[in-house]
């Protein structure tokens, strides 16, 4: 196995890994002082594509950790890489609030929010301004263009062990509709880590991730050959990693537990 002694980066999911809901998770704040510390790096890796960095950074330091815009990348980040490395498109048909649009609007991109406009594709991020008229015209671009999602995850987690539709949601429902499924960039895909190693300079072999949910955190590592640690403070309990197929490197309670291994 793999030490963790080894990682000199950590890629840190955040509900349920740092704090839960308005919460920080125990331990989290002695954690990211003892990676500093001990040189090592981190960065706040998130899927949730309905805010902005600045919305993630207040988050952090209004629960006492510090954070700046950098430390924080999201899987609409991700998206807009993507597109800008691996495409010219620049007219999007997006599906998201409005601070994802306002980070493609900075990016260059031209977001369409009418239907039978010309657009270059469809972007699916996680938009808690969804109308039956926004998946409607969604459905009737996807016939039509490439087609992207931010993120699979099928649900956000929310306070009190409750949950709310997330965008793989919304990806069942254009494909019902459609046939159609999208590139899907967020966590575990390859473009997510691709964007970080090519913005950060992040050596793969130093990196590792850190999170509590399985298909996402987890099988991040397991598919792309990186450390993966599951801690057990959000989602995911044992019983539940006991059934799954999906394998971390190190298991721990919640991330207080890896300091003595650092």
């Amino acid at each position: 196995m793999n030490s963790i002694k080894d990682i000199n980066c950590y890629l840190l999911d955040m509900d349920g890994t740092i704090y839960l809901g308005d919460q920080l998770i125990d331990g989290a704040k002695e954690f990211l002082q003892a990676l500093r510390d001990n040189g090592k790096k981190y960065l706040f890796l998130t899927n949730n594509s309905s805010k902005d960095k600045q919305a993630y950074v207040d988050k952090l330091n209004g629960l006492g950790i510090s954070a700046e815009e950098d430390d924080v990348f999201s899987s609409g980040d991700a998206t807009i890489y993507y597109l800008k490395k691996n495409t010219n498109f620049k007219k999007i048909f997006l599906l998201g609030t409005e601070a994802l649009i306002r980070s493609f609007v900075k990016a260059g991109f031209e977001v369409v929010s009418e239907k039978n406009a010309e657009v270059d594709c469809v972007v699916l991020g996680f938009d808690t301004t969804l109308t039956y008229d926004k998946l409607w015209a969604a459905c009737d671009y996807v016939r039509e263009v490439p087609y992207f999602a931010t993120h699979p995850d099928f649900n956000c987690p929310l306070a009190d062990e409750k949950v709310m539709p997330d965008v793989g949601a919304m990806i069942a429902f254009i494909k019902a509709s459609t046939g159609k499924e999208p590139i899907v960039i967020g966590k575990p895909n390859q473009p997510m880590l691709d964007s970080i190693v090519d913005i950060y300079n992040f050596d793969k072999s130093e990196l590792a991730m850190v999170g509590d949910r399985l298909y996402t955190d987890i099988k991040m590592g397991e598919d792309l050959g990186i450390q993966s640690i599951l801690v057990l403070s959000g989602e995911t309990s044992m019983e539940d990693y006991e059934k799954s197929p999906i394998n971390a490197n190190h298991i721990f309670d919640s991330v207080k537990y890896i300091i003595n291994q650092l």
